[in-house]
């Protein structure tokens, strides 16, 4: 790697851990966010460490946060912002707002749950398509034929809400299926417009929850 962080300063934790502790999406954070402060650089060094995604948090006390994949810049990503706030809390300074570029971000905590707040509006380039079953969904190739980022996903028990789900970024970098993702889950909640319990990847849980003022919270589990 082209970078000398220091032990300390990158972080590495899994997302949407299930009950269990099963599956989680890695995520890559550097807590000391000023330290690379080039945004090509930050870029950079999000592709070496080929972590789904790479958050910055560039001001612990307001929340600054700044998201790379290992191609792309993003407005907002619900795994990295669910991981910091969780992160920020364990080192005890708990914080009630995150801001990504996207806008301010609701943070709280419940248990063993973090949980944000985001808008599908902040959530473009992705595609969601329904499947007829949860077998249907485990038989798809990684990943499936076909261009630009699909959500595959089928009801497991539409009746509860249960969601199995799985996420191909399919933009050319080495991601070839993400295995928890936070704005995928978002956007599949403002179309179907009820609270899920989604079971993504290999072991990942998601949870959501729609509002009536349209933002949409999403939680689950942090693991180190």
């Amino acid at each position: 790697m082209g970078f000398n962080l220091p032990m300390d300063d990158l972080v590495v934790v899994r997302v949407f851990t299930g009950p269990e502790g099963t599956g989680g999406n890695e995520l890559g954070i550097v807590y000391d966010g000023p330290s690379v402060a080039d945004r090509a650089e930050r870029q950079q060094l999000a592709t070496e460490l080929g972590y789904s995604e790479t958050v910055f948090l560039d001001d612990p006390d307001a929340g600054v946060a700044d998201i790379y994949t290992p191609s792309a810049r993003l407005p907002f990503a619900g795994h990295p912002l669910v991981g910091l706030a969780r992160l920020l809390r364990d080192r005890g300074r708990p914080v009630d707002v995150l801001r990504p570029p996207a806008g301010e971000v609701a943070v709280r905590h419940d248990g063993d749950l973090t949980w944000i707040t985001g808008r599908a509006a902040w959530v473009t380039g992705r595609r969601t398509e329904r499947f007829d079953s949860p077998a249907d969904i485990d038989a798809l190739p990684a990943p499936p034929p076909g261009e630009g980022w699909l959500y595959a996903w089928a009801w497991q028990d539409e009746t509860a809400g249960l969601v199995r789900a799985r996420a191909f970024p399919r933009r050319g970098d080495d991601i070839v299926e993400d295995e928890a993702t936070g704005a995928a889950a978002l956007l599949l909640t403002a179309e179907l417009g009820r609270p899920l319990d989604i079971r993504q990847g290999t072991g990942s849980q998601i949870l959501t929850l729609p509002h009536p003022d349209g933002t949409i919270e999403v939680g689950g589990r942090v693991t180190d």
